[in-house]
């Protein structure tokens, strides 16, 4: 994990100036609305299984304003459109992503007796674990290959993070403001709009 990062909000401001084109300044833009607060794909108890489980597998720095990863999956299995291909071993990603996380809560009852989102976190990690390893019981992971799913799940929660302007603030990145290019390639070179590293803070404060 970095032990610096960019000053909270670099990111959004740099969208409002004439450093990033337009094309650019409009998904990003967009990407910075609110989602709904009710899950609009998945059941209630599945979203807050859902929600329990990216915390996991995505843990986010407390210095930034999070990236509501949930919410951000529940949309984009709403609208139907995929990446234009998916394993042969998996089913169409809605089933997929439904099927996988009813596995993790029945795997969850059969190891602990009790459902994913009242574990203790390290009981959650176990049971993750178990998956990811192809090791979780539970009548769904005949169906279902578990190390395909929780491949899947994690990309795909990893890609909505750092497509998202606070995810991107989060390592430090301002590649977006390209519009008049790069020209500092050497190490540590910056260029004069990029904002200076805060050292003084780290994600563990």
């Amino acid at each position: 994990m970095r032990d610096d990062h960019y000053p909270p909000g670099t990111v959004t401001v740099l969208l409002e100036t004439d450093l990033v084109t337009e094309p650019t300044r409009q998904v990003l833009q967009a990407r910075l609305l609110p989602l709904s607060a009710t899950p609009r794909f998945f059941e209630p108890t599945t979203f807050a299984l859902l929600d329990a489980v990216s915390k996991l597998l995505v843990p986010q720095p407390p210095h930034l304003q999070p990236v509501d990863l949930a919410a951000r999956l529940d949309a984009v299995l709403l609208t139907g459109v995929g990446k234009g291909w998916r394993y042969d071993r998996l089913p169409p990603d809605k089933e997929a992503f439904a099927l996988g996380l009813q596995g993790v809560e029945e795997a969850a009852m059969l190891l602990f007796d009790r459902g994913f989102i009242i574990l203790a976190a390290s009981e959650q990690i176990a049971v993750l674990t178990a998956v990811q390893n192809e090791l979780a019981p539970g009548t769904i992971w005949q169906r279902l290959p578990a190390k395909r799913f929780f491949e899947e799940l994690l990309a795909a929660l990893v890609e909505l993070y750092y497509a998202h302007p606070f995810g991107q603030e989060a390592i430090g990145v301002v590649a977006m403001a390209d519009k008049q290019g790069w020209q500092q390639i050497g190490l540590d070179a910056l260029e004069t709009h990029e904002p200076l590293v805060l050292k003084e803070q780290t994600y563990g404060s």
